[in-house]
């Protein structure tokens, strides 16, 4: 496996891009620079999709088993630099040993489900309502797939399109983002090339979204573009995909609830608030951004979520008992800095942190606040908690549904019902009871509603957005077109 992710990858080699311009990848905590790519234009990502288009041909009509093998082979290899691949999510994502791991298995496990898409690609066979004729349904491959590659958990969501595109007979153009341009695409370049995956099925393009970011979706080939960020990024690619007629997997921001009803278990719930906001230190799609308490337990939940969250650890990921480590860069963190000055301005109380090292937030802390303060209203992004009060079940559900995010959620009661009575009347994806809003099963469908994106990833969902189906009926014997034909014959 090639450990040198200096250039780009097109059509099974390994070059520079054609751009002026170069990419300097840095550690976000140390600020050391891992690696400078001459980075794609226009030119190398019109080569990449044209050698994807004439990969994908062949590849389609591979057997079952030969795709089964690939992916097989590439998740031994992913598993023999298993410790590889965590130390570059810890130097340039800013992961903690303990997310990097994580992300990691998530990964193993996308492409466990992806191998058994091969043979997965079911088709029909339906009746007819002429006489003699059988009708067929076969599931295709759409073709070549564009991915465009987040920075937060770049190594699980990159793969969980790269893999089952891969299985299911297309061929992939990636560009990671920016700042993960390793541990969103090249890696997997690496990884697949030494599984013996043809040349031109997948190809990584890392370049500047100034330069090729328009370009990737526009561009004739790909029938579907494949997109996890932002909400405004994400809504300008369904734009420019639509007016082309492509098809697109859009995972876009959250404003995830975390809702503690009256007859919750405190500790349990101070427990799920505690991973659901700090993990990766608040730097994903589904992380807490609200928690809503209820009136009569608000206080005693506020003490015990500071008091835990001030014993959180945080610093550099790479030692292994950090909990909270960078954000991934300082624009990042002026941004959140700016919001909770805001949010304090209006009212809210600042109880914990608040203050930043390099790119290293404070594990931080506001009560008082309410559902229309700066914080409340916008994706945090980051390790900092809101409190929001409420007092019954129809306050609470009205304030969780005021913006138009639906990505994921979580209610805790210890009545089931009560709390999964709740959870239905959320306006999202998904949501889950007695747990925190980070989950994300290989065979369970994930995916948001509103302004949180479009379509599902993973198991039977994400199978049927990168495929396509095809009706061939076949006459077995003459068919009778009555007079309209007869007519003819006279």
């Amino acid at each position: 496996m090639k450990t040198d992710f200096s250039k780009i990858y097109i059509n099974g080699e390994w070059i520079d891009g054609s751009s002026d311009s170069e990419m300097k990848n840095t550690n976000p905590f140390t600020g050391e620079e891992l690696v400078t790519i001459k980075a794609a234009d226009k030119n190398d990502l019109d080569r990449a999709y044209k050698a994807a288009a004439e990969a994908q041909s062949s590849w389609a009509t591979e057997m079952p088993q030969k795709k089964r093998e690939v992916i097989e082979k590439a998740l031994k290899i992913m598993q023999e630099n298993k410790e590889l691949i965590i130390g570059w999510l810890v130097k340039e994502a800013g992961s903690t040993v303990v997310k990097a791991t994580v992300e990691f298995g998530a990964s193993v496990n996308i492409m466990k489900e992806a191998a058994t898409f091969p043979y997965r690609m079911e088709g029909k066979i339906l009746p007819s309502e002429h006489p003699g004729k059988e009708n067929r349904v076969y599931r295709n491959p759409l073709g070549v797939i564009g991915i465009i590659s987040p920075w937060n958990f770049p190594l699980h969501l990159a793969l969980r399109s790269i893999a089952p595109a891969i299985a299911t007979g297309n061929a992939v153009v990636v560009k990671p983002a920016t700042d993960t341009p390793v541990t969103g695409g090249l890696l997997f370049a690496s990884i697949f090339e030494a599984a013996g995956l043809p040349k031109g099925v997948l190809n990584v393009v890392v370049g500047r979204g100034s330069e090729i970011g328009d370009d990737i979706v526009k561009h004739p080939t790909p029938r579907l573009i494949s997109f996890t960020g932002s909400t405004p990024v994400g809504k300008g690619i369904g734009e420019l995909a639509g007016g082309a007629l492509k098809k697109t997997a859009l995972e876009l921001g959250g404003n995830n609830n975390f809702i503690v009803l009256e007859d919750a278990d405190l500790e349990q719930a101070v427990d799920s608030a505690l991973f659901g906001k700090f993990y990766h230190q608040g730097q994903i799609c589904m992380a807490i951004n609200r928690i809503f308490v209820h009136e009569s337990i608000y206080d005693q939940f506020a003490d015990e979520f500071i008091a835990r969250a001030e014993k959180l650890k945080y610093g550099n990921p790479a030692e292994k008992d950090t909990q909270v480590g960078p954000l991934i860069n300082r624009d990042q963190v002026d941004r959140i800095l700016k919001e909770i000055d805001e949010t304090v301005e209006q009212g809210a109380k600042l109880r914990l942190g608040g203050k930043a090292d390099g790119n290293v937030l404070e594990p931080t802390v506001l009560t008082g606040v309410t559902n229309d303060m700066t914080m409340a209203e916008n994706e945090i992004f980051g390790p900092v908690a809101i409190l929001i009060p409420f007092s019954n079940d129809d306050e609470v559900v009205e304030m969780a549904n005021a913006y138009p995010y639906g990505l994921s959620g979580a209610v805790h009661s210890s009545n089931i019902e009560h709390g999964t009575n709740i959870a239905h009347r959320i306006h999202t994806g998904m949501i889950h009871v007695n747990d925190q809003p980070v989950n994300d099963e290989a065979h369970m469908p994930f995916g948001g509603e509103k302004d949180s994106g479009l379509g599902r990833f993973n198991g039977e969902w994400v199978l049927e957005e990168f495929t396509t189906l095809k009706w061939i009926s076949v006459q077995h014997k003459p068919r009778e077109y009555g007079s309209f034909v007869e007519n003819t014959k006279k």
